[in-house]
């Protein structure tokens, strides 16, 4: 059984096709990276993947499971958690507040008990602060803990949100673009962090990269798109010096 596939996977925006036929299969702890110029439906796979938009055509299948047509908080519910490219988080509460958020689909008790502050409720309270401080521990945001997000630095953010993901604690973790708006230095941390969360968390990473000293340094296989439609798969070495990669990216001779 494979951990994670898409098959055939399209979409048309009016007259516009922005993904055309992608299929592809992410193995069990392992970091699968999709990559192609600007418009070339990387972040629209994401979409399609997390059910923000509908598929025309094709299927997505996790864990055995085919989970097409799920609302896109089924999907979060069964364990695939992603980051944005724009970052998405709540400006004007702290960071720890962002990372509870991220407990959501943990929520156990009822609307009642919470309510009266139940001990139950207490319990599962102090269950959601020990697993946020874990990963507040593991990205080192301790520092940051009782900030806003609206005053930390750009990179910090980027982190935060990161931190929001692992805080639903999927098994399946969707990074659109980690190193965008990043400094070198900034960069490869994310590169550390990735790397540990497929090492160390053992969580299986599927991500939409545009720096490729990034994609060669954590992938293990990339698929390339152009215009929507795969060109290339393989590994980082072989997609890279694949000549209709070379080509989308430079163009033809």
């Amino acid at each position: 059984m494979s951990f994670f596939r898409v098959e055939n996977l399209g979409i048309r925006f009016g007259g516009v096709v922005a993904v055309d036929g992608v299929s592809f299969e992410v193995k069990k702890g392992e970091v699968f990276t999709i990559i192609g110029p600007n418009g070339a439906g990387k972040t629209t796979i994401f979409n399609l993947v997390c059910l923000i938009y509908p598929p025309d055509t094709g299927r997505v299948v996790f864990e055995g499971r085919e989970i097409t047509g799920l609302a896109p908080h089924r999907v979060a519910e069964l364990g695939i958690a992603r980051t944005f490219q724009n970052i998405e988080l709540f400006e004007h509460a702290t960071v720890l507040q962002n990372l509870l958020i991220g407990r959501h689909r943990h929520r156990r008790t009822r609307f009642w008990q919470d309510l009266l502050f139940t001990p139950a409720v207490r319990e599962a309270e102090l269950a959601q602060r020990e697993a946020v401080e874990r990963v507040i521990d593991f990205l080192e945001l301790a520092k940051y803990r009782d900030s806003l997000v609206a005053g930390l630095p750009y990179g910090v953010r980027k982190v935060v949100e990161l931190g929001r993901a692992l805080a639903t604690e999927p098994r399946l973790l969707l990074l659109d673009e980690p190193s965008s708006g990043l400094n070198p230095e900034e960069t490869d941390d994310m590169a550390f962090w990735i790397e540990d969360i497929k090492k160390q968390l053992g969580i299986t990473v599927l991500m939409v990269e545009h720096d490729m000293n990034l994609v060669s340094r954590v992938s293990d296989r990339v698929l390339a798109l152009n215009e929507g439609r795969p060109i290339a798969e393989g590994t980082p070495a072989e997609v890279q010096s694949h000549p209709a990669v070379v080509e989308a990216y430079l163009g033809a001779a």
